[in-house]
C-alpha cells in the first residue's frame, strides 16, 4: 500500500509538471534516437570496414602470390649453378622461367655479389657488373644473407630505366656464400598483376610506402604522395620486402551525411513527441494519467518487439492464415530467400515453398486452422528468388488466443541446409563405404587393435626407441603371441574370405589362429614397431597361409580409421595378393638383368628415344666409358644429345635424321659429339626404327666410337695431301732447274765455240765479258736454288717466341731508304703484346719481301700506303697487309704470284723469285698466304700463322 501511495506520487509528479516531462521525453527519446543512429553509423562503418578490408586483401594476396611465384624461380635459376659454382644453360632456363611467370622483366646470376648474368641481356646491359654488395643496396643485400631467405629490396631506380622491386635469394656453395639468384620485377607490372587497377578510384585508392633503409624515414611510392593520416584508411604489412600496403577511403565525410538526416529527423520526432506529451499532460489529470501509462507501454512494446523482430538470427514472418500472404517479414527471412521487404509482402509461402513439401505444409495449416494443434514444425525447402534450393525447420504457431476465430500466424524459419548437405554426405559416405568395402577387389578386413595397445603401453614400450622394441618382442615369443592374439576382427569383406579361402567371417574368425600363424614373425614386429612410435599408417610386403595351408605372397597395409587415432580400436587393413606379380616381377628382373649384361657387354652405347621429342628412355653404361657421362646425366635432360653434338654437326646430324625418320627409313650416319672432359669424339650411329600398330613410336640404336679410325684416315690423308704436295713441288722444281741450268750451259757452251773461231783479240775479250756475265747469272741461280733447298730440306728449324711488332718494325727499318724516297706511308695496327711461335730469319725474310714488293709496285700516279693488321679468322691468326698499288690481274697471273722465275709486270728488277722464296718459307712453317688483288686498285696479302 506504501509502494502504491509512492508511486501515485511519482506519477502524480509529473502529470504536474507537463514542461519538465515534455523535457525529459524529448530527452529520453533524443538518446534512444541517439543509439539508433550510432547503431546505423557502426553498421554501415562495419560494412565499409569490410568491403575496405576484403580489397585490400585481394590485393595484398595478389602481390604476396606473385613475390611467392618468384620463390621457385630464383631457387630454379639457383639449381643451374653446378658444383664447380658455375651456372649452366642459364639463357635457356632463363628464357623458359619469364615464359612462365609473366609478372618478371629479368632473372640474375650475382656471384660475390656482382651482376654477372641476365637474362634478357637486351635493355638491361646498364645492370652488368653492379656490385650490390655495395651502398647504397648493401643493406638490403646483407638482411637477405642474414636470414638466409629470399628479400625484395626497392621499389628503387633500375640502372637499365624504370622503378622495380629485385628479390634477391641468397646461394650457399658448400655451405659459402656463393651469391644471389635475383629476379626483376618492375613496378607497374606488380600493381598491375596486384590487380590494384581494378579497384574503383572513385571511393579508394592504395599507397605503397616502406621505410629507407638509410634515413628510416617511411617513403611512399604511387603517384598520390598527399598527407592522408586524417582519412579513414586500413593498411597490411609485406613482410618479404618490409613494405606497408595502405587503402584509404577517398570521402571521409560521407558516412556523416547517412546519419545526420536521420539523426535530424529522429531529434524532430523526439521534439514533437515532448511537446504532444507536454500538450497532454496539460488535461485533466485522469486522462492525462492514462495517456501516460499506455504511451509508456506502447513505447516499450514496440522497441522490444522490433529489436527482438529485426534483430533475430532467424527468419520471422507474419502470415495471413487463409491468403498465406506475408504481412511482416524480418531481415533475416529476407536475407534468407533473397527477397526485398517489399517483394516478400507481395508473395505468399506457397510460391516460395517447394512442391514436394506443399501439401505437408497445407495440411499442418487447416490443422492449425481447424484447432486440432496449437502449433507444427517440420523441415522444409525452399525455393529462393534465385532459384536455388534451400532447407530450413520450420515452426508455426497462431497469433491468437483460444475460441477465438484465427486470423493469422507467425512463423520462425531456421536455416539448415548446411546440416542437411552434412546429412546427406554421412549417409552417402556411409553407404559408398559400406559398397567399396564390401565390393572391393581388394581383401580387406576390419580390426580391433586397442587391446594390442593397451598390452603395449603394460609393457612400458610405447615411445621406446626401434631397435630397443625389435629386440624386446625378438627375445620374448611368449609376449608376441599374446600380442597377436590380441587382435579382433571386426569385419571381413567378400575378397578378403577368398583370399583366406574360407565360407564366411565365422569360419575366418574360427580357424584364425591357423591362419595368422606366427610364419612372419619379424614383419609382425614390423607392425608393432609401428604403433609404438605413433604411425598412422604402415606398408610391407608379407606372406600369410590360407585354409588349404598354401602360403600366399601379400602386400600388407593398415590405415587407422579417424577418431580411432588414440584407441586404435578401428583398423582397415588390406591384404593384396602379389605372388603372381613376385613371380612375375623376379622372372622381369632376371630377365633384364641378363639384358642388361648383354647390351653392357656390347662395344657400344645402346639407346632409345621418342620420336616426337629425341628425348632418350633407355642409355647403356657404356656411354660413360664412351663420352664420360653416366646414364643417369643422359636421361636428366630430355635434349642432352641434342645439346651435346658439336657444333659443326648438329644442324645436319638433326635435319639428317629428322629426314630418315620421317621417311620410316633406318639410317646410318657418322657425327662428332663433345665429351665430358671436352675432347671430340667420333661416333657412327646405326639406328632402327621401332613400329607398334603399323605406326613409328620410337628409335632404337647403337653409337660405335670410331674416333681412332677417324684420326687414322685424317693422319692418312694429311700425309697422302703432304706427299703428293711435296711431289707436285719436286717436280716443278725439277723443271725449273733443268730449264734454267740448260739456259745458262747452253749460253756458255755457244760462247766457247764463238771463242774458238774467233780471230781477234778484242772479238775474244768481248765473248770473255760476256762468259763473265752469263757465269755470273748461273751463280745467282745457284744461289737461289740453294735458298729454296735449304727451305725444302731444313727439318729442324728452329721456333721462337717472337714479338709480331718489333719484328714489323725492324723491317720498317731496313726499308727506310725505300720508304723515304718513295714517301710512303705504312699503317701499322699491331698490339704490342702479340707473340707468334715462328723461326726468326723466315719471319724477318718473310715481312721485308711482302713489305718491299708492295713498294716496288706502288702506283705512279698516287701516294703508296701500306696498312698491317692483325686479326682472327675462323680461329685462325692473320697478319693481312694491304697497299694501293697498281694490283695483279688475277685471272690472266693467278699461277704465277708464287712460281719461281714468274713474273707479271714489265719492272726490270722483277726476278720471280721473292714471292716464291717467302710462299715456301711459309709453307715450310705450317702456315699459309692468300692474295687478293685487282688492277690499279691494290692488292693484300694474308698470312696465316699457327
Amino acid at each position: 500500500m506504501i509502494l502504491e501511495k509512492k508511486w501515485t506520487k511519482f506519477i502524480s509528479w509529473f502529470l504536474n509538471k507537463p514542461k519538465t516531462t515534455g523535457l525529459l521525453v524529448f530527452l529520453f527519446l533524443s538518446l534512444v534516437v541517439g543509439y539508433i543512429v550510432y547503431q546505423q553509423y557502426r553498421i554501415v562503418k562495419e560494412d565499409e570496414h569490410t568491403e575496405m578490408n576484403n580489397t585490400l586483401q585481394s590485393v595484398h594476396q595478389n602481390i604476396e602470390q606473385s613475390l611467392r611465384n618468384c620463390y621457385t624461380t630464383t631457387l630454379t635459376l639457383a639449381l643451374t649453378i653446378n658444383d664447380k659454382g658455375d651456372p649452366e644453360n642459364f639463357d635457356a632456363i632463363g628464357k623458359k622461367l619469364l615464359e612462365s611467370n609473366h609478372s618478371i622483366s629479368a632473372v640474375q646470376l650475382v656471384p660475390k655479389g656482382v651482376i654477372k648474368y641476365v637474362y634478357p641481356m637486351k635493355g638491361n646491359e646498364a645492370a652488368m657488373n653492379l656490385n650490390i654488395l655495395a651502398p647504397p643496396y648493401l643493406k638490403e643485400a646483407l638482411k637477405s644473407i642474414a636470414t638466409q631467405k629470399m628479400y625484395f629490396a626497392g621499389p628503387l631506380q633500375l640502372k637499365q630505366g624504370g622503378v622495380g622491386i629485385v628479390g634477391r635469394f641468397p646461394v650457399f656453395h658448400n655451405n659459402v656464400f656463393w651469391g644471389f639468384s635475383a629476379v626483376v620485377i618492375k613496378l607497374n607490372h606488380l600493381l598491375e598483376y596486384s590487380g590494384i587497377n581494378n579497384v574503383d578510384g572513385s571511393k579508394y585508392y592504395f599507397q605503397i610506402s616502406k621505410k629507407n633503409p638509410v634515413t628510416l624515414q617511411e617513403v611512399f611510392y604511387l603517384r598520390n604522395t598527399s598527407n592522408f593520416s586524417k582519412k579513414y584508411h586500413i593498411s597490411a604489412s609485406i613482410p618479404d620486402g618490409e613494405w606497408k600496403l595502405y587503402l584509404i577511403s577517398k570521402h571521409q565525410n560521407y558516412l556523416y551525411y547517412q546519419i545526420l538526416i536521420p539523426g535530424i529527423l529522429g531529434l524532430i520526432f523526439a521534439a514533437a513527441f515532448g511537446f504532444t506529451i507536454t500538450s497532454l499532460l496539460r488535461m485533466p489529470k485522469e486522462l492525462q494519467l492514462l495517456v501516460h501509462n499506455q504511451a509508456t507501454k506502447l513505447l516499450n512494446s514496440e522497441i522490444k518487439y522490433k529489436s527482438i523482430f529485426d534483430q533475430a538470427a532467424v527468419g520471422i514472418a507474419y502470415v495471413d492464415s487463409y491468403t498465406g500472404n506475408f504481412l511482416e517479414v524480418n531481415k533475416q527471412n529476407c536475407i534468407l530467400l533473397g527477397y526485398s521487404e517489399q517483394e516478400m509482402k507481395e508473395r505468399n509461402f506457397q510460391s516460395v515453398t517447394h512442391p514436394d513439401d506443399l501439401e505437408e505444409d497445407l495440411m499442418n495449416m487447416e490443422k492449425l486452422k481447424e484447432g486440432k494443434i496449437r502449433k507444427y514444425a517440420m523441415e522444409k525447402r525452399y525455393i529462393t528468388k534465385k532459384n536455388d534450393v534451400i532447407w530450413a525447420k520450420l515452426t508455426v504457431s497462431p497469433l491468437w488466443d483460444i475460441g477465438e476465430k484465427p486470423t493469422t500466424h507467425i512463423a520462425i524459419i531456421e536455416d539448415i541446409s548446411l546440416k542437411k548437405e552434412a546429412e546427406e554426405l554421412i549417409e552417402k559416405s556411409e553407404i559408398r563405404f559400406k559398397s567399396l568395402f564390401d565390393d572391393s577387389p581388394l581383401p580387406l578386413r576390419e580390426e580391433d587393435f586397442s587391446e594390442v595397445k593397451i598390452y603395449l603401453e603394460e609393457l612400458n614400450l610405447l615411445g621406446k626407441k626401434e631397435d630397443e622394441i625389435t629386440h624386446f618382442l625378438s627375445n620374448n615369443p611368449a609376449v608376441l603371441n599374446k600380442l597377436n592374439s590380441l587382435i579382433k576382427i571386426i569385419d571381413v569383406n567378400h575378397a578378403c574370405l577368398k583370399l583366406f579361402n574360407v565360407k564366411s567371417k565365422a569360419e575366418l574368425i574360427e580357424n584364425s589362429s591357423v591362419l595368422f600363424e606366427f610364419n612372419c614373425k619379424y614383419e609382425f614386429i614390423k607392425q608393432l614397431v609401428a604403433i609404438s612410435q605413433g604411425e598412422k599408417q604402415f606398408i610391407n610386403d608379407t606372406k600369410i597361409k590360407n585354409i588349404n595351408g598354401e602360403f600366399r605372397d601379400i602386400n600388407l597395409r593398415w590405415n587407422i580409421i579417424r577418431g580411432y587415432r588414440k584407441t586404435l580400436a578401428r583398423i582397415i587393413v588390406s591384404t593384396e595378393d602379389i605372388t603372381e606379380r613376385k613371380a612375375s616381377e623376379k622372372l622381369i628382373s632376371d630377365t633384364q638383368i641378363r639384358t642388361e649384361s648383354l647390351i653392357n657387354t656390347i662395344d657400344g652405347i645402346v639407346w632409345e628415344c621418342k620420336i616426337k621429342d629425341l628425348a632418350f628412355s633407355f642409355i647403356s653404361q657404356k656411354v660413360e666409358k664412351i663420352l664420360g657421362y653416366t646414364p643417369e646425366e643422359w636421361l636428366a635432360s630430355d635434349t642432352f644429345w641434342l645439346d651435346h653434338i658439336y657444333e659443326e654437326d648438329k644442324q645436319w646430324t638433326v635435319d639428317f635424321c629428322a629426314s630418315k625418320t620421317m621417311q620410316n627409313l633406318h639410317h646410318d650416319f657418322e657425327y662428332r659429339m663433345v665429351a665430358k672432359n671436352g675432347s671430340i669424339v667420333w661416333l657412327r650411329d646405326i639406328v632402327n626404327i621401332v613400329f607398334e600398330n603399323g605406326e613409328a613410336v620410337s628409335l632404337r640404336g647403337i653409337m660405335i666410337d670410331i674416333t681412332k679410325t677417324k684420326t687414322a684416315e685424317k693422319e692418312l690423308n694429311d700425309s697422302f695431301n703432304l706427299v703428293t704436295e711435296q711431289n707436285k713441288r719436286l717436280l716443278n722444281f725439277s723443271y725449273i732447274v733443268s730449264h734454267n741450268l740448260r739456259s745458262h750451259t747452253s749460253n756458255i757452251s755457244s760462247i766457247m765455240d764463238i771463242i774458238e773461231i774467233s780471230e781477234s783479240e778484242e772479238e775474244r775479250n768481248e765473248m770473255i765479258q760476256l762468259l763473265k756475265s752469263i757465269s755470273n747469272s748461273l751463280n745467282e741461280t745457284m744461289l737461289h736454288l740453294n735458298e729454296v733447298i735449304n727451305i725444302r730440306t731444313n727439318i729442324g728449324l728452329v721456333s721462337e717466341s717472337l714479338n709480331l711488332k718489333q719484328y714489323i718494325d725492324t723491317a720498317q727499318r731496313v726499308l727506310t731508304e725505300q720508304i723515304t724516297l718513295n714517301d710512303v706511308a705504312i699503317t701499322s695496327v699491331i698490339p704490342h703484346d702479340v707473340m707468334v711461335n715462328y723461326n726468326p730469319a723466315y719471319l724477318e725474310s718473310i715481312l721485308y719481301n711482302v713489305i718491299s714488293n708492295s713498294i716496288r709496285y706502288r702506283h705512279p700516279e698516287r701516294k703508296p700506303a701500306i696498312s698491317i693488321k692483325w686479326f682472327l679468322e675462323k680461329e685462325l691468326n692473320v697478319l693481312q697487309i694491304s697497299d694501293n698499288g697498281v694490283g695483279i690481274d688475277l685471272v690472266k697471273n693467278a699461277d704465277k704470284i708464287f712460281g719461281m722465275y714468274k713474273t707479271f709486270s714489265n719492272n726490270a728488277d722483277s726476278k720471280g723469285i721473292g714471292l716464291f722464296i717467302t710462299k715456301n718459307q711459309i709453307d715450310a712453317m705450317g702456315g699459309n698466304i692468300t692474295v687478293e688483288s685487282e688492277p690499279n686498285i691494290g692488292t693484300t696479302f694474308k698470312i696465316y700463322i699457327q
